[in-house]
């Protein structure tokens, strides 16, 4: 059970912070993150669209509502993402709505190339740096529960694409049009099982 340095939600911000913090650099033709390149410009400009999709059309779940409406005592969802992203793109905009529930529930954005000490402790795999990553916690600091970087189902379906040596592009592919389907269902599911836990 982790212990969440205040550090991390002291210099987090809110949603909409890092949508105006998104959409301003790739005004400039930037992204987040410490890594730039014209192909992560252009991947920032299609999230920036489909988190503008998600925002105006999302509908929770009747269940997921009525189960983040019970939660009384305060706690804050850190997620580490970075807006170059596509899971976090499909990802992030149903937590913040999901967040948006009930006012004990506070959302805090990190970026995960600014807090990698943070991010290491939850590495997919033990290995990898995959994001979104969301941990919540109490007001202790404590670790309610963490999840991510994507929904059970669509993580195995990424690894038997990646040791297919599938194309990157039609992994992308595979991945969003899962995405478009699910209709964000699994990543409420699952929280909701976290929440339950």
């Amino acid at each position: 059970m982790n212990s969440i340095d205040q550090l991390y939600i002291d210099k987090g911000i809110n949603y909409n912070e890092y949508r105006t913090l998104a959409n301003n650099l790739i005004n400039e033709g930037k992204v987040t993150g410490s890594q730039q390149s014209e192909e992560l410009t252009a991947y920032g400009k299609l999230n920036m669209a489909r988190m503008n999709r998600l925002d105006k059309t999302l509908e929770l779940l009747p269940e997921c509502i009525q189960l983040l409406s019970t939660i009384q005592e305060p706690q804050t969802w850190l997620i580490l993402t970075e807006s170059w992203c596509g899971d976090a793109a499909q990802i992030v905009p149903v937590l913040a709505a999901m967040a948006n529930v009930n006012e004990n529930i506070t959302l805090k954005i990190l970026l995960r190339d600014e807090n990698l000490p943070l991010m290491d402790q939850y590495l997919t795999n033990g290995k990898s740096r995959s994001i979104p990553k969301l941990i919540a916690i109490n007001q202790q600091r404590n670790e309610l529960f963490n999840w991510g970087p994507r929904p059970n189902e669509l993580q195995v379906m990424m690894t038997q694409l990646q040791q297919q040596q599938t194309p990157m592009e039609t992994i992308k592919e595979t991945i969003h049009k899962w995405y478009a389907q699910n209709k964000s269902i699994a990543i409420q599911e699952e929280i909701m099982a976290c929440i339950s836990k």
